[in-house]
């Protein structure tokens, strides 16, 4: 064990926040082990709570070009949405002419996976080809239009979607109808006009209204139920609220179940349809933690209530996200990192589902007779790094590097040491406990195991009086580390 003194600091004052500014890059900290043999996927733990999906957005262009991308999207997710390619401006660039080729390559992909697809999206005031924004048509013109355009599409894929998104983002904040080509031509009436066509075309489907910013409870989602009632008072054949969620870290709404049950009791389908939690870049461990709290969050609030029928993340790998390119300094907003490591997110959904992380076959995380458990082979060959960070004192913020440095894998690590007279504040990266002197700190689901050559930065913040020896008597598995 070696030990690195700095020169305290007056940023030690500050707020807990402030503690992290040293913090390593996500993509550094998230040490992952491979997938166990005997572990469920998400699709499956979904499937396993009542039936659900889980779901999520896919591209055209990493489908087809990354196997990695393409394994994860097979493998974890029982429903697809097309992220663009099902958009009008996607399917018909010029009036009349289709292009088919990317959104039928994804309706075959979902096929040969047994996937669901959600239709994403009929009618929407965005991504509309030029010929429509600018072609100057009346109302009645409009309607021959939408209505021809959902005949296309909805019977090309009819029996292939098993939902369709019919009208999508047709509120402002303040809960009236957006001033949208479709409004000004139609008034309100063109959302009850396209869900009856889309009925007639494709009778068969769920058709859901779907949009943002309808979490909780707020002038948006009343405007929406008010609308949504009179739908279903006057015979509107729709059958589901689509809630895209597209959420900042620590914003989850306190009212989010509440607000699906409420869509619930009219007789409705909720399912989250666009889920991503969004935060400040850089990434730290404390945001990247936060964030896992918040997709647990959601995952529970769908799975209180009965008729919330499945959850569709936007985007596999925060790499490829639509985040940074829409809300500049921010992103990470997905289960898996640009590496397609599992975050902290991936596996409190896990958990959240029912599933058990710690569970594994040989050689993985909680699996039987694996290198590095207690007593295994990969026992003993281990180093650890003290650092004070900031003494002020009365207290201070202290850092622990442990590394394997042996040639096998050390898999449920648990850390044990000494530290007379301090009593531990706080901890990350880690689950911290203290008996006496005695600390212990067991690894997170999402950091189980150290692979050969990895390391693990653990933090602390700790009480004090006057001056304090270092830790000592470092243990890794039982097995004492230099």
């Amino acid at each position: 064990m070696t030990e690195t003194r700095h020169r305290p600091s007056r940023r030690a004052r500050r707020s807990l926040s402030l503690l992290l500014t040293s913090a390593l890059t996500a993509a550094g900290l998230l040490v992952t082990a491979a997938p166990a043999q005997a572990e469920s996927t998400l699709r499956e733990l979904a499937a396993q709570n009542g039936g659900r999906h889980f779901g999520t957005a896919i591209a055209y262009s990493p489908l087809n070009s990354d196997a990695q991308y393409r394994n994860i999207a097979a493998t974890q997710f029982s429903a697809i949405t097309h992220e663009n390619e099902m958009k009008w401006e996607s399917l018909e660039p010029q009036r009349g002419q289709y292009n088919w080729s990317q959104a039928d390559n994804i309706i075959n992909f979902a096929k040969a996976n047994n996937q669901i697809v959600r239709g994403h999206t009929l009618v929407w005031h965005s991504q509309l080809p030029s010929w429509l924004n600018n072609g100057g048509f009346s109302g009645s013109q409009l309607r021959s239009i939408m209505e021809n355009h959902i005949e296309v599409v909805a019977g090309r894929y009819r029996g292939d979607v098993y939902a369709w998104d019919v009208v999508n983002e047709a509120f402002n904040e303040d809960g009236t109808l957006r001033d949208s080509i479709w409004y000004r031509g139609m008034g309100r009436d063109y959302i009850a006009h396209a869900f009856r066509k889309a009925h007639e075309v494709d009778p068969d489907a769920k058709l859901y209204i779907n949009d943002y910013n309808i979490e909780g409870i707020n002038a948006k989602s009343n405007g929406l139920y008010n609308l949504v009632v009179d739908l279903l008072r006057d015979g509107v054949p729709i059958h589901g609220i689509g809630i895209q969620s597209h959420l900042i870290v620590g914003q989850v709404p306190s009212t989010f179940q509440q607000n699906i049950q409420r869509f619930a009791d009219l007789g409705l389908d909720v399912a989250i349809t666009e889920l991503d939690i969004r935060m400040q870049m850089p990434a730290d461990q404390y945001k990247l933690q936060q964030q896992a709290r918040d997709y647990e969050a959601v995952v529970n609030a769908c799975l209180a209530v009965t008729r919330c029928i499945g959850i569709t993340v936007w985007g596999i790998d925060d790499e490829r996200s639509w985040v940074p390119y829409t809300f500049p300094g921010e992103g990470a907003p997905l289960l898996y990192d640009g590496q397609y490591n599992r975050k902290p997110a991936w596996y409190a959904v896990y958990e959240a589902l029912g599933g058990d992380s710690s569970g594994g076959g040989p050689g993985e995380p909680g699996g039987p007779g694996g290198p590095g458990e207690p007593g295994g082979p990969g026992d003993g060959t281990c180093a650890v790094n003290y650092t004070v960070v900031n003494d002020w004192g009365h207290g201070m913020q202290g850092a622990i590097t442990v590394s394997n440095t042996g040639s096998s894998p050390i898999n449920n690590w648990t850390l044990q040491f000494s530290f007379s007279g301090v009593n531990i504040s706080n901890g990350w990266n880690g689950e911290w406990s203290q008996s006496g002197s005695q600390i212990t700190v067991r690894a997170p689901a999402w950091n189980s195991t150290l692979q050969p050559g990895q390391s693990v930065e653990l933090g602390f913040v700790a009480d004090k009086t006057g001056n304090v020896s270092p830790p000592s008597q470092f243990t890794l598995n039982g097995a004492t580390c230099s």
